[in-house]
């Protein structure tokens, strides 16, 4: 195993269970490779909608406290031992879906003054001092008010902390290139008369996707350990997602692909150069292009 110690990767998520969905492969393959993964969590997610049946009467704090077990048994799943709760546990309420009367909670993460949790988030930073920052697109990948709002702290975050002598060399943000999503979604409707699902989703149902065009780094994970960690941290998060690998159905019943293959967007810091596995001229590394002073 290559170690690179001096490494470090901060993620800023909304929810349990986004972290894994989004960037399980990624997660894996850095922490097996030595680097410092931090993972932040910015809500328990107590509004989340409950799958199992005998699980059905969480709802609450009780949900959030399971959803916190369930993101611990993820983060065991993908080798990350720094995963956190911004401001600790219970410090923002999950914000339910955008337009509900739940956006109002005083106590809920939409309601919270951005500077403030940025700050929050700005000491995170200055322990870790990470390189690389990975988050949400300014609407949240499907507009979710926390997705939003986590986006908007990590932002606000990144900003604060290079005036405060802590700068972060790159910022990406999640994306999925429509090619990749429409192929895997092909396979998907050819594969679903053999699946244990009734319906499937659609690409427009998929946080974050975009031109191709606008990808400028992948992280490969098609037929590795870290596309099977990235599916049994799916499964740990068993309140909100079924795995039937190789894909998945939240709470709408609506199946979807597992993707394998993680994709970023860089919006600040310089691009590196074309990695070994990246195509179009992609990165294939986050880091690329970093030093790796400690």
């Amino acid at each position: 195993m290559t170690e690179h110690p001096a490494r470090r990767l901060l993620l800023v998520h909304a929810h349990p269970d986004d972290e894994s969905i989004n960037n399980g492969v990624t997660m894996a393959r850095y922490a097996a490779e030595g680097a410092r993964v931090t993972l932040v969590t910015c809500t328990l997610g107590e509004r989340g909608e409950v799958i199992p049946p005998e699980l059905a009467h969480l709802s609450g704090a009780a949900l959030g406290g399971h959803r916190r077990d369930e993101l611990a048994a993820a983060m065991g799943a993908l080798g990350v031992d720094d995963f956190r709760l911004l401001g600790g546990p219970g410090r923002f309420a999950d914000s339910g879906m955008m337009g509900l009367s739940d956006n109002d909670d005083p106590a809920c993460l939409w309601q919270a003054d951005v500077d403030r949790a940025a700050e929050l988030l700005v000491e995170v930073i200055r322990e870790v001092r990470p390189q690389v920052l990975v988050t949400y697109d300014p609407d949240g990948g499907y507009g979710h008010p926390d997705h939003i709002q986590a986006h908007r702290i990590a932002m606000r975050a990144a900003e604060l902390a290079a005036e405060a002598g802590c700068p972060i060399a790159k910022v990406y943000w999640n994306r999925v290139p429509r090619s990749y999503a429409e192929d895997a979604f092909a396979r998907l409707r050819g594969d679903l008369p053999g699946l244990p699902f009734e319906k499937a989703a659609g690409v427009e149902d998929v946080p974050g996707v975009v031109d191709d065009e606008r990808i400028t780094t992948e992280i490969h994970g098609e037929g590795t350990a870290y596309a099977a960690a990235k599916a049994a941290a799916m499964r740990a998060h068993a309140t909100q997602i079924t795995v039937a690998e190789p894909y998945f159905v939240l709470s709408n019943e609506l199946a979807q692909p597992i993707l394998t293959t993680e994709y970023y967007e860089l919006v600040r810091g310089e691009r590196g150069e074309r990695g070994e596995d990246g195509g179009d001229g992609r990165e294939s590394d986050l880091f690329a292009g970093t030093e790796e002073a400690s």
